[in-house]
């Protein structure tokens, strides 16, 4: 099943607070002239890097606050413009260039007050390309990974807060897809394989929604391969965490009918 995750408004207002930033409009026309080469003064470059910003044409943006950087490499404005350039590419969607432009960031200012920021944008360029559950995972996974760091090296900014909950979401969607496979496997007959599956939803992703399931799935796929105990330590423990789901009534159908408890 597809998820869609809301895309981080947010970020724009985040960014605010850190850098300062008009708001946004529409409209205006892109000119080839803005990103050329030609030598100017930092402070022209750094406006009309914002005048296309605000304007909403980010590609430019970005290409012309890489300008600042490259024209006038020392200069205070070139830190202020890696960050704007990373945000810009993040607004036109261009992740690959966002992530590059704050990892750029880190690695010349890894201990300035706006690190926790270029993690965060970072960590949002992956979280917007988690793909279908269907699809491959390898970059929900670095989403994961991104926003794990984040909230281990600033815990107490507002960019941890929100990587918090991103984080139980791109859990959530990994158990998903543990249970898609999951779910194949026991399609196809292959018992054995879809243990696997549901065995790591409930060992990895216990937390998340897909928990009830997989232990249901669980005790189907062990009275599939004639292993009772297995299934009524599924079934039991499904009972005991979440006695009231379908899920329950479902597994504890199965038992009693496939593998009622042995009387004394």
């Amino acid at each position: 099943m597809s998820r869609r995750f809301p895309r981080p408004i947010a970020a724009a207002l985040m960014l605010a607070m850190v850098l300062p930033i008009g708001a946004c409009a529409t409209g205006g026309k892109k000119t080839k002239a803005d990103t050329q080469y030609v030598a100017r003064d930092v402070n022209t470059l750094y406006t009309l890097a914002m005048k296309r910003l605000n304007r909403g044409e980010y590609a430019v943006a970005a290409a012309v606050f890489d300008e600042v950087e490259r024209q006038h490499p020392y200069s205070i404005w070139a830190r202020r413009a890696q960050l704007m350039s990373a945000f810009a590419y993040y607004a036109a969607k261009d992740h690959t260039k966002s992530i590059e432009s704050a990892r750029r960031f880190l690695s010349i200012h890894p201990g300035n007050k706006d690190a926790p920021y270029a993690h965060y944008l970072i960590a949002l360029n992956y979280y917007e390309q988690i793909r279908d559950v269907r699809r491959d995972q390898s970059t929900t996974r670095q989403a994961l990974d991104t926003l794990g760091e984040l909230v281990r090296r600033y815990p107490d900014t507002r960019y941890a807060a929100d990587a918090r909950l991103k984080v139980d979401l791109v859990r959530d969607h990994l158990a998903g897809k543990e249970m898609e496979i999951g779910r194949f496997y026991q399609r196809r007959r292959q018992w054995l394989a879809a243990v696997t599956r549901f065995r790591t939803v409930i060992d990895e992703y216990q937390t998340t929604a897909h928990a009830p399931e997989a232990l249901m799935r669980l005790t189907e796929s062990y009275l599939a391969l004639g292993i009772p105990e297995e299934a009524r330590k599924s079934a039991a423990v499904l009972g005991a965490n979440y006695p009231n789901s379908k899920w329950y009534e479902r597994a504890y159908a199965l038992v009693q009918k496939h593998a009622p408890a042995p009387t004394a």
